[in-house]
């Protein structure tokens, strides 16, 4: 048993048996006598000391919301599943089977009773993890990634950099041609078919070969055949010593026998535990005999809605004692006799020391990657990259020439005020909207990978904000030239340099508010929230109402408003440093023509650039942070 960490961490590409674990333990790659397998090689690769999994007194309590109570889902359920099998949780909707499922897994950690074993210790939760893999119900792929590219990233994240690229694009070869994806590798995710999608899913965690793999309704949303196909898919894995244990909803009497075990659960309690040929005699034995040319899976789930009476249920479940009864397995005398042997210590004692690192690669490998795929993802986004350029560049051109030439004009120092503060609102909504928008679609395939340990969660957060860099960078600076010389304000490079700066502030603060709502928020929640709270920002900045006349119970206000700061400070770019009278038409009146006058007319002072811009600094940091405690608080709130 002790050898289990190092096997599961190993390729699912590797032969395991007697004569080359030697040999696989001096290379630790995946590839005895440096070769590697061919494209067979994932079925026929057998696993030595494969675990099972027990569980007893399970019970799931779930909150119904603020002072609503809560709800009990399982109620003290028991269940043996062994190794090396394809066990299917059966039951109608409403009955607890994704529940268990994400209890048994560990991604439901909130709300859990009783105890689940690994190989008949007490399951470690991060040690557990490192030989498991949860397989989400919804396909949470990188759309714009081709199949390759997707199993390249995994593979990146998975096997470290110890196993060399060759070996890696070996692996990746073995599995997506086993799982029939070979002629799909430049194929972008987005573009696969349902059942594609749904074995890429299952490849991108075979990369590291867990001993134990969860999926959560594999056959939801599939035809007849390729649901068939699914199934023998996971069959084969399972014969090759995995234990995977999915949730089904309704099969059909063909996929069903496929299974090598059912658990069927009704109103959170356990009906029935044993192997498929023996659901019908069970049935037998509880006076609930199967009709005649009746899909036994389709009757047991008609036991299990009540459409019999609810009475029938409370007999199934005493007759498998809530699922501690393991009388109908398919060899229950060597399944007891396995129970009550003792495990040895050393499992136990190498998953503790084994699980200080979740992650199998190093937090800089980690952000390398992460930073690779990010810009991959960048180059080929057009909604995040080429519309967020075009936007910026011609919202600049239809303001450039709304205001044209009003810098200069001295008798349009109000307009271009309004001008300014324009700006600012444009940097504000359109990188925070964007930003609310699109991170909630991101968040759900961030809660599959980080659980999988991928990658954890700071790295994950800095390739976020390193990436988008250069692209604000970029925007900020095309819009602030194009409008900067259209609106003819002061040809001066300091105060160029000084408007743009205080706008890409603005942007990266903008978006880090954004980033906080949709850590938290779902896309209608967010986009209501986002301009609900840009509101005060406005208010407290100083347009429309000057920040002197604020009463004195909001004047606290202006101290929060990022867009106080921005216009500060663009206010400062353009009208401060002594900047001399500006030239006024002599068929007009110019009151603000005076730069400091004006400055004074709206409560501005001309030397606080500097301040400005270490206020939204501050900002910045600490609305990033912010955003990073919730993201972190919204992954942990999910289980």
């Amino acid at each position: 048993m002790e050898a289990i960490i190092n096997e599961a961490s190993r390729p699912p590409s590797t032969i395991i048996t007697l004569e080359n674990k030697a040999a696989l333990k001096s290379n630790g790659v995946g590839c005895s006598e440096n070769k590697c397998l061919s494209k067979e090689g994932l079925s026929r690769n057998s696993r030595v000391d494969p675990i099972d999994i027990r569980f007893e007194n399970v019970t799931y309590t779930a909150s119904l919301g603020f002072r609503k109570g809560t709800k009990q889902i399982l109620h003290e359920i028991n269940g043996y599943l062994p190794q090396g099998q394809l066990i299917a949780i059966m039951g109608p909707s409403g009955a607890g089977k994704s529940t268990l499922l994400n209890v048994l897994s560990g991604y439901s950690i909130k709300g859990v009773g009783g105890n689940v074993y690994v190989d008949g210790a007490v399951r470690d939760l991060k040690a557990f993890r490192k030989l498991s893999c949860y397989i989400t119900q919804d396909d949470r792929l990188q759309p714009l990634l081709t199949v390759g590219e997707n199993m390249r990233m995994a593979a990146d994240f998975k096997l470290g950099v110890e196993v060399t690229k060759l070996e890696k694009d070996q692996i990746i070869k073995d599995i997506l041609s086993t799982l029939g994806l070979s002629t799909s590798i430049n194929t972008k995710a987005s573009m696969l078919s349902g059942g594609q999608k749904k074995r890429l899913s299952i490849a991108l965690e075979l990369i590291n070969n867990p001993l134990v793999m969860f999926l959560d309704e594999p056959t939801t949303g599939l035809d007849s055949l390729t649901c068939t196909q699914t199934v023998k898919l996971l069959k084969n894995l399972s014969d090759q010593g995995r234990t995977i244990i999915c949730t089904i909803h309704q099969p059909s009497a063909s996929l069903f026998s496929l299974f090598d075990q059912v658990y069927v659960l009704s109103f959170g309690n356990c009906l029935y535990q044993g192997s498929t040929e023996n659901l019908v005699p069970f049935l037998d034995k509880a006076n609930l005999p199967c009709p005649m040319y009746h899909n036994p899976a389709d009757y047991i789930i008609e036991l299990a809605c009540g459409e019999y009476g609810t009475d029938k249920i409370e007999e199934l479940s005493k007759e498998t004692s809530n699922g501690l009864s393991i009388e109908w397995f398919k060899h229950p005398e060597s399944i007891k006799k396995q129970l009550t042997m003792t495990q040895s210590s050393k499992l136990k004692k190498k998953l503790n020391r084994d699980n200080e690192n979740i992650q199998a690669t190093s937090q800089y490998n980690q952000l390398k990657v992460l930073l690779r795929r990010g810009f991959l993802k960048s180059k080929r986004d057009s909604k995040l990259t080429y519309t967020r350029i075009g936007v910026n560049v011609l919202v600049a051109i239809m303001l450039g020439t709304l205001y044209w030439r009003a810098g200069i004009d001295g008798s349009k120092v109000l307009d271009n005020y309004n001008l300014l503060f324009s700006i600012l609102m444009h940097h504000m909504m359109s990188t925070m909207m964007l930003t609310i928008l699109t991170f909630p679609t991101e968040l759900s395939i961030l809660i599959k990978e980080h659980f999988n340990r991928w990658y954890s969660l700071k790295m994950y957060y800095a390739s976020v904000t390193l990436v988008d860099i250069p692209i604000s960078i970029v925007c900020a600076f095309l819009f602030s030239l194009i409008i900067y010389i259209m609106t003819a304000q002061p040809l001066e490079l300091n105060r160029f340099f000084m408007f743009t700066v205080i706008s890409t502030l603005v942007v990266f603060v903008a978006q880090s508010f954004g980033l906080m709502i949709g850590a938290v928020c779902n896309v209608v929640n967010g986009t209501f929230l986002g301009p609900t709270l840009s509101v005060p920002m406005m208010m407290f900045a100083g347009f429309g109402v000057a920040i002197k006349d604020l009463p004195a119970y909001l004047y606290w206000g202006s101290y929060i408003s990022y867009l106080r700061y921005g216009l500060e400070g663009i206010v400062d770019a353009v009208y401060g440093m002594n900047r001399p009278t500006i030239a006024c038409p002599e068929d007009k009146y110019c009151h603000y023509k005076y730069p400091k006058q004006f400055l004074k007319e709206i409560s501005m002072k001309a030397d606080q650039f500097w301040n400005d811009i270490i206020a939204l600094i501050i900002m910045l940091f600490f609305l990033r942070i912010l955003a990073y405690v919730l993201l972190r608080w919204k992954l942990l709130s999910v289980r």
